[in-house]
Formats: C-alpha cells, structure tokens, sequence
C-alpha cells in the first residue's frame, strides 16, 4: 500500500463535544478517496484538522511518513497538502488567471522584493495556472473576474486554484455545495480527470451520488465517527450508510443516483 495521507485514532474535542472521534484513514497515492456523510457529521472539523485550521484533540495525522502535528498551516501546503475551502476564498476583484497566480506562486518572506526585480510571473508558475484552466475546462474564462461568474464556475475555478498550487494531494472541502444535478456530474467527470493526470485527490462532500460515481474508496463519517468504508459499490448497499442518509428511501434515492452518474462517466471515459 502506498500511503500518502494516514490518520491513526484522530479526535477533535471541544470541551465535552467529539466533533470526530478516533477517525482513522488512508488515502493512497494516485486514488480518489471520498469521505463523505450527512451535513454535521464532521466532515469540515476533520479536514481543518489534517491542515492545521483546527487543533487535533488525540491520535495522529501523517502525510508522505511525515507527523502533522509540528507543522503549520502554510508549511503543510507548501509540503504539498493543498485544500480548498467550503466558502470558495476567491479573490473576487481578481481576474480568474490571477486568482491562479496567487495560488501557484508560493509565498516567501521576501516575495515582495522578488516582484520589485522581477514583475512577472516565473514560466513554471505561469505554466502550471494554465494547465489547471485547461484540465478544468475554464481557459475561456482566463480574463474574467470572478464576480462575474457563475456559482457553478466559480466551485470550478476554487479547484482550479487548489491544482495550480501544484499539490501531491488535493482535499476538497464540499465542491458540490450548491451544484445541481447537471452540474455535479461534470464535475465528477474533471475531477476524474485530475486523478488521471497524476494528483491524488481527498474528497470531502454529502453528495452521495457525486461520491459514489467517481470515487475510488469511500469513508462514511456520522456524528464524527466512521460507520462504514469501502469501495462504492460496497458502500452504497450498507444498511448504517442507508440509514445515516435520513432513511431508506432517500439513501436509496441517492446511492442510484450515484450509479447513474458512474455510468455516465465511464461513456465518458471511453469517449477519450
């Protein structure tokens, strides 16, 4: 098995609350792993704790063999642990390549002389915000501002801005808020696709149907603990999944939904 991000009995406490309880995972280099689980269940409190935005009660957090737990917020992003946020964090004034710019150029003390001697851009940081616009399909968009798009195109562009940091593994922190159905499916299509380009990538969402259709192995968190892991197929007929998604009929709803989607993309798979 080839790690890259492990966590061993992670726990958050706040006070006498568990927002996540002895949590352990894997996500092994060049999959996509999904964590997926109804909102509240402790999805974003888990991911702020394996990049350092929240402290971590017990248990240890591990990434390419390398303790967490030392490290700061900036330096687990510039080891190549790179996240994108829920609430998106664009620069909305800022044209979209230059949101990619911010990302992919790294932030040193003395960043600020480095643009007096040198304005532009290095080719490999210009090179790396291109490939991200190209592989997400939003090249066209290069020159507009972020304001003026979307929700749909701005979810896309918040990736697009993780990938340009040029991360060893990409988390991403609830992509499919707000998408529709239509919408949820392509994504899963370019998220696919960023995999297959070599970036492992940790998904985080309650979206059962984007999860379960390009997902390589899934974890199920409720109420902070982990109730069921598997492949996709062996998590969308478990009985504590089912039921964690507010009854049969609606974890039902989902999980076929998720097959659905799964077909489509292997159509598109095949169409590349």
């Amino acid at each position: 098995m080839n790690a890259l991000l492990q966590t061993h009995d992670l726990t958050v406490a706040y006070g006498g609350l568990r927002a996540n309880s002895d949590v352990s995972i894997t996500v092994e280099k060049g999959k996509l792993v999904g964590l997926i689980g109804p909102n509240g269940a402790g999805k974003t409190t888990f991911i702020d704790a394996i990049t350092g935005y929240t402290p971590v009660t017990s248990g240890t957090a591990t990434f390419a063999g390398r303790d967490l737990a030392p490290l700061s917020p900036a330096k687990r992003s510039r080891s190549g642990l790179v996240r994108t946020f829920q609430s998106l964090e664009l620069f909305e004034d800022l044209t979209v390549w230059d949101n990619l710019l911010v990302m992919a150029e790294s932030s040193k003390w003395w960043s600020f002389l480095a643009d007096i001697f040198r304005p532009l851009r290095t080719s490999g940081v210009e090179s790396k915000a291109e490939e991200s616009l190209e592989l997400l399909g939003l090249s066209h968009l290069r020159d507009r501002l972020t304001l003026d798009l979307s929700h749909g195109q701005r979810k896309l562009v918040s990736v697009a801005r993780g990938l340009a940091a040029n991360p060893e593994l990409l988390l991403l922190d609830e992509p499919a808020a707000g998408l529709d159905t239509a919408e949820s499916q392509q994504l899963g299509i370019l998220l696919r696709r960023i995999v297959d380009s070599g970036t492992t990538i940790f998904l985080i969402d309650h979206d059962m149907g984007l999860v379960l259709s390009v997902c390589d192995y899934i974890y199920v968190l409720d109420f902070g603990q982990i109730i069921a892991e598997g492949t996709p197929s062996e998590v969308r007929n478990d009985p504590a999944v089912i039921k964690a998604y507010l009854g049969e009929s609606t974890g039902e709803m989902q999980a076929a939904e998720g097959e659905e989607a799964s077909r489509a993309l292997r159509g598109e798979g095949d169409g590349r």
